[in-house]
Order: structure tokens, then sequence, then C-alpha cells
């Protein structure tokens, strides 16, 4: 019998400005009370205003990170986000073969919020291919599902659709995220092998929206690791990103990031 934390390994790239990627996510690992562990894919030169340069890590040093964690610590639940290249997501897939029995959630990580492509189509192609058949949970948004898909994503209607498609391509569960799309309210649409679920809630007004895809795939990543099903993973992790959404914090000239630890009370506060 194991005690303790649930266990969490994400693979992802660095955010220096700390609002999204690995920091993001053992922010939002740790809040939810779990324990992060991490691979690191890439280092990112980055802040609020956008990604200014992309360093990858070699294929070979990811995949060790992965190895060496899950050899020595073990997982009870994984996730991926940006993986930059063709190799880097051939590695990975290589490294979570031997572990089909620990949930994994694949957030898409493409386009950047500033726009910056963060995987290329060769590794989009390998990522569909490789990734999706191991995954619990892919994770697009709406622009990232229209690519992926191959379709218009404009109604709640097409991020069904989207999702339709993509658990064709391999995927056994799809959460099309809609916070893209036009509206006063944000539907996220979960495609299973049970149906078309929607999740819905009316949009935040904020100007630190920095991460919430990271946080919202480790969120769920985390809640599958500490038992929950997946419909309710999603529910508690889109209540913790919408409170980091409200509660934002005011950094930086551009995107600012969400407040990770709103559930968390300062030091020395009583």
């Amino acid at each position: 019998m194991k005690f303790g934390p649930a266990r969490v390994l994400v693979i992802a790239g660095s955010d220096s400005g700390g609002g999204a990627g690995i920091q993001a996510d053992i922010k939002t690992i740790t809040a939810l009370g779990a324990y992060a562990m991490t691979a690191i894919t890439a280092v990112t030169v980055q802040d609020t205003t956008g990604v200014h340069g992309v360093h990858p890590i070699p294929c070979g040093i990811v995949a060790d990170q992965i190895r060496a964690v899950m050899k020595d610590i073990g997982a009870d639940a994984i996730k991926t986000g940006m993986l930059v290249s063709r190799a880097i997501v051939e590695a990975v897939a290589e490294a979570l073969v031997p572990y089909p029995s620990v949930p994994l959630v694949v957030d898409t990580v493409m386009i950047a919020k500033g726009g910056a492509a963060l995987l290329d189509q060769a590794g989009v192609n390998a990522m569909v291919q490789r990734l999706f058949p191991l995954a619990a949970l892919v994770t697009p948004n709406a622009p990232e599902a229209a690519l992926l898909a191959g379709i218009p994503v404009e109604s709640a209607d097409d991020l069904a659709t989207a999702g339709l498609i993509l658990r064709e391509k391999g995927a056994r569960a799809v959460l099309v995220k809609g916070g893209h799309l036009a509206g006063d309210c944000v539907t996220d649409v979960l495609v299973d092998g049970a149906g078309v679920h929607r999740f819905a809630a009316p949009r935040l007004t904020s100007a630190s929206t920095h991460g919430t895809g990271c946080t919202l795939a480790s969120a769920i990543a985390t809640g599958l690791g500490q038992g929950l099903s997946l419909q309710d993973a999603i529910g508690r992790a889109r209540e913790f990103v919408r409170e980091g959404i409200r509660t934002g914090l005011v950094l930086g000239r551009g995107i600012g990031p969400l407040n990770h630890l709103h559930a968390i009370p300062p030091y020395g506060v009583r």
C-alpha cells in the first residue's frame, strides 16, 4: 500500500516568467496537495509579453529524466505540455510505453498565447500518432482542435465535433476547451466513450490568463492521480483555474499570470 501524496510527473518546457509551463505545473500540483516531478523539454525565454526564445533539451536527456523519476519514485499520473519537436515527442512516447496503467494527460501545446509556435508540424503529427493512443485525456483549446481535426471550431457544437474527430484519431477522451471562442459563457466539451459532456460557466474578465491551459491540464492530472473520476477531476480543475483567474496577479506589461496559490494563505498570516 502506498502512503503519502499522489505523485504527478510533468513533461514540459520551462517558462522563465513563471506563469505557464513547468513553473505553473509545479504550483498547481502542489496547491492541490500532490507531489510534483519534472522532465524538462525546453528552456524558454519568456515573460508576460511573449516567448522570446526556445532552447530544446536533447531528446535523450528528456527521456532519461522520465526514466529516472519513474524507476525511483514512480507516478500516479503524468502530464505532457510543450514538446517542441518530433524527436522529443518520440523520445517521450518511448519512455512512457512501459507505464500503460498510469493515466496520461496530453496538453496539446502548439501555439503560445502570444502566437509563437511551440511545436513544429512533424511534432504535431508524431503527437497524434504516438501520444494520443497512450493518453487518458487530450486537452486542445479551440484553435489547436481546429488544426488537429481539420475543421473550423467556432461554437460549442464545433468543439464536440472536433472532439469526436480526435477520438477517431486514437484519443480515448478529449476535452476541447472553449475559452478562445466569443461569448459571455465559456464552454469546455468532453468527448469520451460515454458520449459528449459540457462544462459551462460565465466568462471572467481578466488580463491575468497566462498559463490557463497548463494549469488546467496539470490540475486534471493531479485529480486523476488522486483517484478522482475523469469528470470530477475536470470539474475541480475548472474551479481551480477560474479562481486563479478571478484572483489573478497584476505583474508585468503583458498577459499576467493566474494566482496559482489562491487556496494557500500567505505565510505568517493567521
